[in-house]
């Protein structure tokens, strides 16, 4: 009797894991069908069935670190002060990043030659990039940031990724006391160059 396929959603869910797994201890060169699959139990042909193939992973790792991203930045309250309400999101963005380093790879660095955002994936951003230009339209709208709401989100957005890439490959310095007043400085520098004081 021929054995039952098990292309069940905690396979699907497994196979991410071990994804985000294999991407930290080999890099973006060791994640094959292959590896993936003897890492996670199953069978190439179960990949393909799941996903399609490696880049359908690899868009389900995109997918996945949106949802999760979104999710953690959408937790953060609202406050009287909405540039502190931007130095909040702006360590948690951080966070983000330092905590899911190789997700944040494959959302932001585009390690893959064979995986391109198209439009679907690029909607998938939507609700980050409409939470950020919210918190900075409210900085405009109370007289402490001037400029286009969409401009400083994306400066601000683009500078987070960088320093928080550039600290996880330790180019920011070596002692806590260093990395954290760099931050201070590249975060304090770009509000204040768009109207808003730390």
């Amino acid at each position: 009797m021929p054995r039952t396929k098990q292309r069940t959603p905690e396979l699907r869910d497994r196979v991410l894991v071990t994804a985000v797994e294999l991407l930290a201890e080999e890099g973006a060169a060791g994640l094959t069908a292959r590896s993936l699959a003897a890492r996670a139990g199953t069978s190439a042909p179960a990949l393909y069935e799941l996903f399609g193939d490696k880049s359908g992973v690899v868009r389900e790792l995109y997918f996945a670190g949106f949802r999760q991203l979104s999710g953690e930045l959408a937790t953060l309250a609202e406050t009287a002060d909405p540039v502190a309400d931007l130095w909040t999101l702006a360590a948690a963005y951080r966070r983000f990043i330092r905590t899911n380093r190789e997700l944040a790879e494959v959302m932001f660095s585009r390690p893959f030659t064979d995986f391109s955002p198209g439009p679907d994936e690029l909607a998938a951003t939507s609700a980050v990039r409409i939470l950020i230009v919210g918190r900075v339209r409210r900085c405009i709208d109370a007289g402490r940031l001037r400029g286009d709401e969409t401009d400083v989100a994306h400066v601000l957005v683009a500078l987070i990724q960088g320093m928080a890439f550039a600290e996880a490959a330790g180019r920011l310095g070596t002692s806590t006391e260093s990395i954290e007043r760099r931050w201070r400085l590249a975060v304090g520098t770009a509000l204040n160059g768009f109207g808003g004081r730390s």
